[in-house]
This record gives structure tokens, sequence and C-alpha cells, in this order.
């Protein structure tokens, strides 16, 4: 663990022990901390006071299975788009059983419950394999914050998994289409992009019209046209169908050689702690979420 997150978790360790005894209070706490707005479970309005709804409130047992990027390829498979998942080259539990000679030059290590856990590998000649031990079972240990209130993370085992390289077309970045879906409709999408190790983000409506001014958590990207790729209406009537079982999720795709590359589900993005700016577009995004509030009254 490194020591920003070992002095984060110090810095948490009251909210954790208050979130056993209060996951509401916790979270309005929390959230006004980081948002500067109370929280409204009551009438939430924005999208990040829904996301706090629904981790109080949507216990909905696909979402520990589907969190984990190693379990939902299951869930893929069963929905019939077991042909959109990247190859999975090696999984198991214990990094020292990686096979690292057998493996292809590139590949992408990745630890099934994190987001940030990933090794990506362009010329295994030069990957330090015992740092790479040393990193996967460092990651395997990692909690996620209790406060937090994501509680479908850490269910399933966690476990490392070996996938395939990808890359962009002709020399092109690869880009990652994430598509926000609500209530089983996709109504967003946002591209990441790397420039100069610097990650940015757009975000787009469904026809790949950009919402100009509209930050999500990292700076924009002014310069990189993104072009509507040839599969892209079926890449949204996939996401619609994978969506359909939750009242939000965020879809994730690649598209490389003309094929569409299943990433992973989000169901809570940045936990609902996200500064999305300006705070209208949080108001605009939000309602597109309908809830069932009458759970929080059970």
């Amino acid at each position: 663990m490194s020591l920003d997150n070992l002095k984060k978790n110090m810095i948490l360790t009251p909210f954790n022990i208050l979130y056993k005894f209060s996951p509401k209070k916790t979270l309005e706490i929390l959230f006004r901390l980081k948002l500067g707005y109370p929280l409204n479970l009551h009438n939430p309005q924005t999208y990040n006071e829904k996301i706090q709804w629904i981790k109080l409130y949507d216990h909905n047992p696909l979402m520990p299975k589907c969190c984990d990027k190693y379990a939902v390829r299951e869930y893929i498979e069963n929905k019939g788009y077991g042909r959109l998942l990247n190859t999975l080259l090696w999984e198991g539990f214990h990094p020292e059983d990686i096979p690292f000679d057998a493996l292809p030059q590139r590949f992408v290590i990745k630890v099934t419950h994190g987001s940030t856990f990933n090794i990506i590998c362009t010329d295994k000649s030069r990957l330090d394999r015992q740092d790479t031990i040393k990193k996967c079972n460092k990651w395997l240990k990692a909690k996620f914050l209790p406060c937090y209130g994501e509680w479908f993370y850490g269910i399933e085992p966690p476990r490392i998994i070996i996938e395939e390289f990808l890359e962009g077309d002709s020399g092109m970045p690869l880009f990652d289409y994430k598509i926000f879906c609500f209530n089983g409709k996709p109504r967003m999408v946002y591209i990441d992009t790397w420039k100069n190790n610097e990650h940015t983000i757009n975000a787009y409506d469904m026809e790949l019209n950009r919402f100009k001014g509209v930050e999500l958590g990292y700076p924009n990207d002014d310069t990189t046209a993104i072009e509507k790729p040839e599969c892209w209406d079926e890449m949204v009537r996939i996401a619609a169908d994978l969506s359909k079982d939750f009242l939000h999720v965020r879809v994730d795709f690649y598209y490389t050689h003309g094929k569409i590359v299943f990433g992973e589900l989000t169901f809570t993005k940045g936990a609902g702690f996200g500064k999305i700016k300006p705070l209208e577009f949080d108001y605009k995004m939000g309602s597109w979420l309908e809830l069932p509030l009458e759970r929080a009254s059970q």
C-alpha cells in the first residue's frame, strides 16, 4: 500500500468506524466534505446524490459478480456476448504461479477488484518479474474503504487475470468508450484519452456530440478528434441490453480493428464523490435516473 493510501486510510479510520453504526450518517458527512453541498436522500436530484442512494438501498445480487473483472465474464457469456470478451491468457490467485515464459511479448495484467491495479506490458523482455509479483501481492490484499459504502466490492475473491494486449487502429489511441446507462437507456458516453501521460476525458451525447465545458474529474481534451466507429449503433444496443438488470451502470468497451471488446461494468463512478463541473450537469445526469424511492422507507 502506498504512503498516500496509508495516509488516506488513517484519516478515514473514524468514518470506517462510524459506518458500522450509521452508513447513512457517514455518507452524509463525507458527501458534504467532498462536494460542498448537503446530501438529500429523501429527494435526491443530482447524479452524485443518486449514487449515494444506490449504495445504501440498491442491493442487487448481481452487482458483486459484475463488478469483478473475472466473475463478470460469466455474466457476459450468459447474456450471449461471449464473443466480446478479450482473450484470457491466464488467471489465478497466486502471482508466483504466473507462467511468464509462456506469455506472449505483450499482455495486460489485472487484479480483478480494483480500478487501477493494472500492468501493461509492451515488451516482456523488459518486465521486472519480481516487481510484478510484489505489486500483485500488494494489490490482492487491498481493501475498499468501508466508509465509501461500495458494499459489492471484495465479495468475489480477488484474483489475477492476464489478457491479450489491445491497441488502436493505425497508430491511433485505443479509445475506451464508457457508456452511462440509466434505467436501461444509454444517455451519455465519456471517452478517455492520454496525452503526454496526462489523463483526459470528454463527455458526449449518444450521437457523439461533445458536452463542451463539462468536466468529470479530469481535464478535457480539446485536440483529439473522436469519430463514430462503424459499430457504434451495435455498441450502444449491447450497452442497453447489459444495463437492463440494473438501475444504473456504466458499460465500458474498446474498439479495435473493427471489433468491439468488452471492458467492465461500473455501478458507482467515483463512489458518488467525484466533482462534476458545472454543477448543473450533475443535476442533468441526475435527471436521467429514476429511483424507486419507496425502498428507502422500507
